[in-house]
């Protein structure tokens, strides 16, 4: 009897770690097909482009704004308008920031750039005469779109008024230059302790940071009773 009973115990752990060993081929099986697939999703992912995930959320938002677009043109609405009932406090300040900055000063890029960012400038600022405009087109005619053959070259005189403002215009920017330049006046009177203009930079830098811990020493070196 305690045989038979022995015998069934065993057959019994005997299955129970076959079906475990079974379920842990199962598993290993289930593992591998994924990191497979991981393994090639991750080699295709490393075809694409780089920005490729970036391009599809621009392609997705862009869709979706078309969309929203439409669905405004349809009930009658302002979409720009329906839009900005959806900003944050947040997104406005962000907006209106972006807006004041339309032609920020990014300092000393090339000299094309900066006379680009003159030439914006000062265009800006332009108000024009239209009804000047208009007179003008009436009097020169055809000649107003001048081609090839227009012979209108010193034809034309500014009005006084044009003239007094292309003079203030220039009297405001020689100005303007005049203020900007950082050149510090040269004191006759300092302490002449530099070999060279390059040497003398560097002391002034060294005395910026330093200064106000070596100014007692400097006194007493200057005074002989440094010890």
């Amino acid at each position: 009897m305690d045989k038979e009973k022995s015998t069934t115990d065993t057959d019994s752990k005997r299955t129970e770690r076959l079906a475990r060993l079974k379920e842990l081929h199962y598993r290993r099986n289930e593992a591998r097909k994924l990191n497979h697939a991981e393994v090639i999703e991750e080699d295709h992912r490393k075809s694409l482009p780089t920005n490729y995930e970036r391009r599809c959320e621009r392609v997705k938002k862009q869709e979706e704004q078309n969309k929203r677009r439409h669905e405004a043109a349809d009930a009658g609405l302002d979409y720009e308008r329906v839009e900005q009932l959806d900003w944050t406090a947040e997104e406005c300040d962000k907006w209106e920031k972006k807006r004041k900055k339309k032609n920020p000063d990014v300092g000393f890029d090339n000299y094309e750039q900066c006379t680009y960012r003159a030439y914006t400038k000062l265009t800006a600022q332009i108000k024009p005469d239209m009804e000047a405009c208009n007179k003008q087109k009436e009097e020169l005619g055809e000649d107003y779109y001048a081609t090839s053959s227009s012979l209108i070259h010193g034809t034309h005189k500014p009005s006084e008024a044009s003239v007094n403002h292309m003079v203030e215009d220039l009297e405001q920017q020689y100005s303007k230059r005049g203020k900007f330049s950082r050149r510090r006046a040269f004191d006759i009177d300092a302490d002449i302790d530099y070999i060279n203009e390059r040497n003398r930079a560097f002391n002034k830098k060294i005395e910026r940071y330093y200064g106000k811990y070596t100014a007692e020493i400097k006194q007493n070196l200057e005074r002989g009773t440094a010890v």
